[in-house]
């Protein structure tokens, strides 16, 4: 069977680094001191590429800011010049991840069967979190340690991806493609496999997995556990 190929607005975004500080400085203007917007982005790169490696290594509660100036080459008063404590730094950090994610699979596209829907939305996904595999390792394995309001965020998360899926779901039942008898927790089971993919990211690297395999190995799961059929 082809391939399905990711969301279209997934293929259109730039997802470098410098092109993700960008997005974050948009968002919050009223933060960020720095006036020379080519500097700030430059700067605000380092910052986030930096806290994304220390978080990912040791922990975002154990990095010190003092931790991050040092990795990131930049002064104390160079990162005050950017946010006022690690929590708004997070919740900057997280404010990213989810718009790109709206961005880029929030409007699964209508025109297509609930069938070939679900399949887009499985393989935006995947390739999507290989694209900033840094950031949702980040939202995902820091998760138990965010103060609330950045808890709350990821929860919110997690549950507008189930959301996504559920919708489609429930469309595939009604139309007749899908059997399946509980749709939020169907959503709910193909939502943690979709995370296998960053999460343990480790392990298919070993196996020598594509993200286009699992991809594939996961649709295959998924339509046999719905029972889809046809095209529809």
């Amino acid at each position: 069977m082809k391939p399905t190929p990711p969301s279209a607005a997934l293929v259109r975004l730039d997802l470098s680094m410098e092109a993700l500080a960008a997005r974050t400085l948009a968002r919050h203007p009223e933060t960020v001191r720095v006036k020379k917007p080519q500097l700030a982005t430059k700067r605000l790169a380092r910052i986030l590429d930096s806290t994304l490696a220390l978080a990912n290594r040791d922990g975002f509660h154990s990095m010190s800011l003092r931790d991050l100036s040092e990795h990131a080459e930049l002064s104390m008063g160079a990162l005050y010049a950017y946010f006022d404590s690690k929590e708004t730094l997070l919740l900057m950090i997280l404010g990213t991840v989810f718009e790109v994610v709206e961005q880029a699979i929030g409007s699964p596209p209508a025109e297509l069967p609930p069938r070939e829907r679900l399949r887009w939305l499985l393989a935006s996904h995947v390739a999507l979190t290989e694209a900033m595999l840094p950031w949702f390792t980040f939202a995902y394995m820091q998760a138990k340690s965010f103060p609330p309001q950045a808890r709350s965020m990821a929860v919110a998360g997690e549950r507008r991806t189930e959301k996504l899926l559920a919708d489609i779901l429930s469309e595939g039942r009604a139309s007749g493609t899908f059997t399946l008898d509980d749709i939020e927790m169907s959503a709910s089971l193909i939502k943690p496999m979709l995370q296998d993919w960053y999460v343990k990211r480790s392990k298919y690297r070993r196996r020598g997995v594509t993200p286009e395999a699992f991809t594939q190995s996961l649709w295959t799961f998924v339509e046999r556990a719905i029972k889809a059929h046809g095209t529809g």
